[in-house]
């Protein structure tokens, strides 16, 4: 945990964008695998402890506006628990290491939440992403559970994310800790890989690395030699020579500040020819977004930053033509990029995600409904304190290609006929960390082998 007067002094700061009321925050409980006693490992909910730093099951914590005052309710342990769990502090001992000298068991929370209801007095609470939430809100404030998400407050979501978007040194420490084990693990995997090892042996090496190191993985490994599926967690090819291998992993602290990385190379020694070609464009557009990253930037100029330099790599290899701000426009190098250009990192992976990323990446403005550019999750502008991903990408999809020939969508940008030459290419993906500073960004963490020979050395 961080300092008493860490939290102590978020919740304030949270306080003060209310006139009065409760903010109700219901920490994560244990989720069963397939029953009861052999539950999921155990992950606190962010928000709660970003404001509580407290993770364990069951917890529920309350600030009263008015009294200027925390809550936690949760039972103590009894003997039961402690011989299955081993013996923990008091609830006491446990919540002043938050700042916070009121407990009470948990039942009790059912009586304030009715009390202040009754007085007619507002209870603040965040969208719900896990049904045994949903339906213990629902059963606090007496309305149905397909109502949580839509009474949400979205005051103290607006509050929530202006506070956590913008990131502490002692937070900043943690997501450098977070990138440097996560740059540990890619490297280890360029190291490892070679012909006849299965993407799983892959998968299982950096988890160990990020355990190792004190945490766990910030979100399920993506190891794979078919990187043209952008989220795949399919760990059963062999790899074999000729074959491009696509790593998207990243640790977590044991604080929960996420890292995310990706890396792609050769299973072979180095790169052929036609996949150096592509892996350089790659490179360039990454380049490109990060030269572009200073604060009062929309990130979704960044984001078109990388997009024209991958438009204009596959004009160069004869797959685009035209104009290339009349294809940037109508949205035709998404045949090849069709994701966004990054995300928020902290204590999620994608930061806040569950707040809502017309909140969180789009400050309540309507967000496109453009393919390719409907998948960007940050658009807003950067602010000093912002942490943030770099991860453009060069993919070809076959079924992509398939769908647009048939509709001849942007046909007048994409050349088809070129295109099915590409079919079995696969995709690629380079991604780093970077936190906006006040007169730009610097990368978090060590640097990690990105260039053709930084890779192929570690390939030799």
């Amino acid at each position: 945990m961080f300092s008493v007067e860490t939290y102590e002094q978020r919740r304030s700061a949270l306080t003060t964008r209310f006139e009065d009321g409760l903010l109700l925050f219901l920490g994560n409980n244990e989720s069963p695998m397939n029953y009861v006693d052999n539950p999921f490992p155990f992950r606190q909910d962010s928000t709660f402890l970003y404001y509580f730093g407290l993770s364990q099951p069951e917890l529920a914590a309350i600030i009263d506006v008015d009294e200027g005052r925390a809550t936690i309710f949760v039972d103590e342990l009894t003997i039961d628990h402690i011989v299955w769990m081993g013996d923990l502090p008091s609830v006491a001992e446990r919540a002043r290491l938050a700042g916070v000298e009121d407990t009470r068991p948990r039942a009790a929370l059912d009586e304030v939440v009715a009390a202040a209801t009754a007085a007619g007095r507002p209870v603040h609470f965040l969208p719900p992403y896990r049904a045994d939430t949903t339906l213990e809100l629902s059963d606090l404030l007496g309305f149905p559970p397909g109502a949580t998400t839509e009474r949400a407050s979205l005051e103290l979501i607006r509050a929530v994310v202006d506070q956590r978007a913008v990131k502490t040194d002692e937070e900043i420490a943690q997501l450098e800790e977070a990138a440097n084990t996560s740059v540990d693990m890619h490297t280890a995997a360029m190291r490892m890989a070679r012909p006849g090892l299965k993407e799983s042996d892959i998968a299982a090496e950096v988890e160990r690395i990020a355990v190792t190191a004190g945490g766990r993985l910030s979100f399920p490994v993506i190891a794979t030699v078919h990187g043209e599926i952008l989220h795949n967690h399919f760990y059963g090819n062999t790899l074999a020579d000729g074959d491009l291998f696509l790593l998207d992993t990243g640790a977590e602290t044991a604080m929960g500040y996420a890292g995310d990385l990706s890396s792609t190379f050769p299973v072979s020694p180095t790169f052929s020819a036609r996949q150096r070609t592509i892996y350089e464009i790659q490179l360039a557009s990454q380049r490109a977004a990060v030269e572009t990253l200073a604060p009062g930037v929309p990130n979704r100029d960044v984001h078109f930053a990388a997009a024209r330099i991958i438009a204009e790599g596959m004009k160069d290899l004869g797959l685009m033509r035209g104009d290339t701000d009349e294809a940037l426009a109508v949205g035709a190098h998404a045949m090849f990029f069709p994701a966004g250009v990054g995300h928020m990192i902290g204590l999620d992976v994608h930061d806040m995600e569950a707040l809502g990323e017309i909140h969180v990446g789009y400050e309540g403005q309507a967000r496109s409904t453009q393919f390719g550019l409907k998948s960007l999750r940050l658009a807003r502008e950067l602010e000093p304190g912002f942490v943030i991903t770099v991860e453009p990408g060069v993919y070809f999809v076959p079924q992509l290609m398939d769908l647009w020939r048939s509709q001849e969508h942007c046909a007048e940008f994409l050349d088809f006929d070129e295109l099915d030459k590409w079919r079995d290419f696969g995709g690629l993906r380079n991604e780093e960390v970077y936190l906006i500073t006040t007169d730009g960004a610097r990368r978090l963490g060590k640097a990690k082998p990105m260039t053709v020979d930084e890779v192929e050395a570690l390939r030799s």
